[in-house]
């Protein structure tokens, strides 16, 4: 009788020993876990009970960097519709060729102020062939520079001298066409006024020489983008 009880007891305790570990084993399985950890752009998973991230790691995720293209898309000006004023000062100079029939303006740049719209920049050529004191002329350009540009043309354009020989200044007057754009211009119309004080210098007009010469140029009116 006392074996009997005696080999019971004994499995007793193996049976509730084994359910113990059993229990305790599962409790550690459950209370482990796993986190994420983040430094710069690298990420690194961490497990256990009581997981901690190394140091020099965060559990914050950093913001993402915008891409340049992004960046570029986000510093760009949005396109406007619809008729913007427009007013703009371009000073700068222009290479003058004379022959003895007429002169020709090589090359004019010039950079502008006011409400340009960004077209801050004037490049172009015209030429004329002189007869008297005041002449019609041709002339076209770009207004601006990169992806944003104007072409324009000038309408009825005269420049009239002060005096009838060298070194004298000339005015210029008449109307620039708007006949083209690029970029947030593309498709653009108008019509822009040359303003009083538009001028260049003629120093000399000997044939076969070219000299450059200070040139102004003021522009207003209302441009027109789809």
């Amino acid at each position: 009788m006392k074996s009997i009880l005696k080999k019971r007891t004994t499995q007793f305790i193996i049976v509730l020993s084994a359910l113990t570990l059993a229990s305790a084993q599962s409790g550690a399985f459950a209370a482990s876990k796993t986190i994420t950890c983040y430094k710069g752009t690298v990420t690194k998973k961490v497990t256990g009970t009581n997981p901690k991230c190394p140091t020099g790691y965060s559990l914050t995720k950093p913001a993402a960097t915008p891409t340049a293209k992004a960046s570029a898309a986000a510093s760009s000006p949005a396109k406007v519709s619809g008729p913007q004023a427009f007013s703009a000062t371009y000073k700068g100079s222009l290479n003058l060729l004379w022959t003895a029939s007429d002169v020709t303006a090589q090359s004019v740049t010039a950079t502008g102020t006011g409400t340009t719209l960004g077209l801050d920049e004037l490049t172009g050529k015209g030429g004329a062939a002189p007869t008297g004191q005041c002449d019609a002329f041709f002339g076209s350009g770009t207004l601006g520079s990169g992806a944003n540009t104007l072409a324009v043309k000038f309408d009825g354009g005269m420049v009239c001298a002060d005096d009838a020989a060298a070194p004298t200044d000339v005015a210029i007057s008449g109307n620039v066409a708007i006949t083209g754009g690029t970029g947030k211009f593309a498709g653009a119309t108008g019509t822009l006024k040359v303003g009083k004080g538009s001028t260049f210098q003629v120093r000399s007009t000997t044939a076969g020489k070219t000299i450059t010469e200070s040139f102004t140029l003021i522009l207003s009116g209302t441009i027109t983008t789809k």
